[in-house]
């Protein structure tokens, strides 16, 4: 599709921004909110069908225990009725070249097949849709019907059809009020001008079939952070925490740090920074939702460097939580749906094999990848975003294009908040040079 017919289609989305963001989490938006308020006009393009990013889908955040929707919702809420910020969703960003001294970005925005500006989010059409599928947002453990808002307080409140379920029987086109169903609905290109440009992509973790030992593929009982992050989270998919193989309630919870980081062999050989204090923290939460279940957290190292951490580190202690430095070499599945995991105590220098009901694998962090054409910003070897200058921290090297957050480096939210700020402000002083200069001339 024509650029003209993207621009016809999206009719709310201007020409030209002063700052384009890439990435609609916690530091894609913070940036974002910063820069509007100083009056600049940003962009902020998401691929998902709703910003929020990864901070969205947790119960709580570490160490404060602090509800993580009630600080996220709020800035999706601020963001999307700014009126200084767009918002491009189930967007990608594909190409940017210089242009004139500005940034010409081409962007992809794929077929939801429902009309945004018809759609008033009402679930009519959920509710009329007989297909249901695992649910992405509640990692596979719930399930979301074929045509559906993407859940509780997405943003946009806008019903999104998945093609690979639906069956096409027109039920939710039947009853939608304002025939905002569109099957025919095709991928839409188009371009904006942007004088700067915000990396904050996020991240992404590394997969639990990494490591074949530990034998993720054949036990629902080996799960992911995130799988109990929403197992945890009082709106998720069962409303308590159960086994997903039986809906069990578990007995014996075992961690398994360093599960996908710090490892030469699976290419993820650096620390993933977070690992362990978001396993301490949902082991805490555990604690008060499992309260008779025996807690293990199996560990190489505990790194707990930031403001609070080590006192959050200390009350998981004392509340029971019991940490042993082991390293994990295979698990095994057994009868019950049970686990085996055969560990080596570091601390004795004993083998041991130890029997837990339920497995979580923390996982690691590795970059979401955006390297559309034109933007030349080098990655390191890890992936991750480099910052040539270590006094401008959000500087990527290229002129005008910066970074924030994850998209940098793992790091936990407090930090990608801080780098938002850094961005926001690095872009607000290349827009305020880039203006003076242009009064120079006049």
């Amino acid at each position: 599709m024509s650029e003209t017919q993207g621009q016809r289609v999206n009719g709310h989305i201007r020409e030209r921004f002063d700052t384009l963001v890439v990435g609609g989490g916690i530091a894609g938006l913070e940036s974002a909110l910063d820069l509007a308020e100083q009056g600049y006009r940003v962009l902020v393009v998401e691929k998902e069908a709703s910003i929020g990013g990864k901070m969205i889908a947790l119960s709580k955040v570490f160490p404060t225990l602090d509800c993580s929707s009630c600080i996220t919702t709020p800035k999706m809420s601020a963001v999307a009725h700014h009126e200084n910020i767009e918002i491009a969703t189930h967007t990608s960003v594909t190409a940017i070249e210089e242009n004139a001294g500005t940034h010409r970005v081409e962007l992809v925005r794929r077929p939801t097949y429902v009309d945004e500006d018809l759609c008033i989010g009402c679930s009519l059409c959920e509710e009329a849709c007989p297909i249901e599928y695992p649910d992405p947002f509640e990692e596979g453990l719930g399930s979301i019907r074929a045509i559906a808002v993407p859940f509780t307080n997405a943003i946009p409140q806008k019903a999104v059809l998945n093609p690979e379920y639906c069956i096409a029987c027109g039920a939710c086109a039947k009853v939608c009020p304002t025939d905002a169903v569109k099957f025919d609905q095709e991928q839409l290109i188009y371009h904006v001008d942007a004088d700067s440009v915000i990396i904050a992509s996020g991240f992404t973790l590394n997969s639990v079939y990494l490591k074949p030992q530990y034998n993720a593929a054949m036990s629902r009982n080996t799960i992911t952070p995130m799988q109990l992050e929403r197992l945890l989270a009082p709106h998720g998919p069962y409303g308590r925490v159960l086994r997903p193989s039986d809906g069990k309630v578990p007995d014996s919870i075992a961690f398994v740090l360093c599960a996908g980081s710090r490892d030469q062999s699976i290419g993820v050989p650096y620390c993933s920074r977070v690992c362990c204090m978001y396993s301490i923290k949902q082991a805490i939460l555990l604690s008060g939702a499992v309260p008779l279940a025996d807690i293990t957290i199996y560990y190489m190292d505990i790194r707990a460097f930031g403001k609070g951490h080590e006192q959050f580190y200390k009350n998981a202690q004392a509340m029971g939580i019991n940490f042993v430095n082991g390293k994990v070499a295979r698990i095994d599945n057994i009868e019950n749906n049970d686990m085996s995991l055969r560990i080596e105590n570091l601390e004795t220098g004993q083998v041991e094999e130890n029997r837990h009901d339920l497995v979580v694998l923390a996982q690691g962090i590795i970059p979401q990848p955006v390297k559309p054409d034109g933007l030349n910003a080098v990655a390191g070897d890890d992936g991750f975003v480099e910052r040539p200058e270590i006094h401008r921290p959000a500087w990527t090297g290229m002129e005008g294009v910066f970074v924030a957050g994850v998209a940098a480096g793992p790091k936990d939210i407090v930090d990608s908040i801080m780098d938002a700020g850094a961005a926001a402000a690095e872009a607000s002083g290349f827009l305020s040079r880039r203006e003076e200069k242009g009064k120079m001339f006049f």
